[in-house]
């Protein structure tokens, strides 16, 4: 990552809320240095309703995990790391992961002038590669069940940034358009996007199935996931908002599958 862009985009809470024109997502944004999980931190808020939208970023995150227990790695100041806290959230929790991949998928797009897509459960790509990861945990507290929501964007990371393995599959928003991206504007667009579509979820949910539909990669296509530690494979024709991806499957059966029971298998 360069130094210059480190400096440039360095975050800055009260740059991140000037002019931002939200009322619940970013109401209270906390950034720190370096932190073990933003996921964690952001829970420890969740037992005053109050924390509503409350937003944690960090530079560095020394212990970041994506879903199985998988890692995220990030360099000091090369993403986006950012945790979302949700104490009063009415939809499901199938409709939710829909949800914030559809409000980050179309924040990045907007930023790369080009379509970033949904990779079902929880990855957003950028032509063919992975570009950012969701992770959503609950956590319940007496009666209400509050939603933390974890989201990491590759930003300054070069190819030579990310491990050997991952290098064919994994890339950053500057990778791909060839620029510096902004991470104190990407945050604005990805809180006002995200703010956007639970207002959807909320009100019109057809309206979030349309939009996860279009930015599919996986529609109309043969999926192979791992559920309850067996495989099944199919084409997937759908999504449901209470229940999950729907695949035909090859025995002839239509199938749906939660996403927090179910991952997709490695060909």
């Amino acid at each position: 990552m360069s130094k210059m862009a480190s400096l440039l985009d360095a975050l800055d809470p009260d740059k991140i809320k000037s002019h931002l024109r939200t009322k619940r997502i970013g109401r209270k944004v906390v950034v720190y240095n370096s932190t073990a999980s933003t996921n964690d931190i952001a829970a420890q808020y969740a037992a005053n309703k109050n924390n509503d939208g409350l937003v944690v970023l960090t530079e560095e995150q020394l212990k970041g995990r994506g879903r199985s227990g998988n890692r995220w790695i990030s360099g000091k100041g090369d993403s986006v790391i950012c945790s979302i806290l949700l104490t009063n959230c009415p939809i499901s929790s199938e409709l939710l992961s829909l949800t914030i991949a559809v409000a980050a998928a179309q924040a990045i797009g907007k930023c790369v002038k080009g379509q970033a897509q949904i990779k079902w459960p929880n990855d957003i790509i950028l032509n063919n590669k992975k570009v950012a990861g969701i992770l959503i945990e609950s956590k319940k507290i007496k009666q209400n069940t509050a939603h933390i929501i974890g989201i990491g964007i590759n930003c300054h990371q070069t190819k030579s940034d990310f491990p050997a393995q991952l290098q064919k599959t994994a890339t950053s928003i500057d990778i791909e358009t060839g620029a510096q991206i902004d991470r104190i504007s990407l945050i604005k667009r990805l809180l006002t996007s995200i703010e956007s579509s639970l207002e959807t979820a909320e009100n019109n949910s057809p309206d979030i199935i349309e939009d996860w539909q279009k930015l599919s990669t996986q529609l109309g296509q043969r999926v192979s996931l791992i559920y309850n530690k067996k495989r099944y494979c199919g084409n997937c024709i759908g999504i449901d908002p209470q229940k999950g991806l729907v695949l035909q499957l090859y025995t002839g059966a239509v199938r749906m599958f939660h996403a927090a029971q179910a991952s997709i298998a490695k060909e």
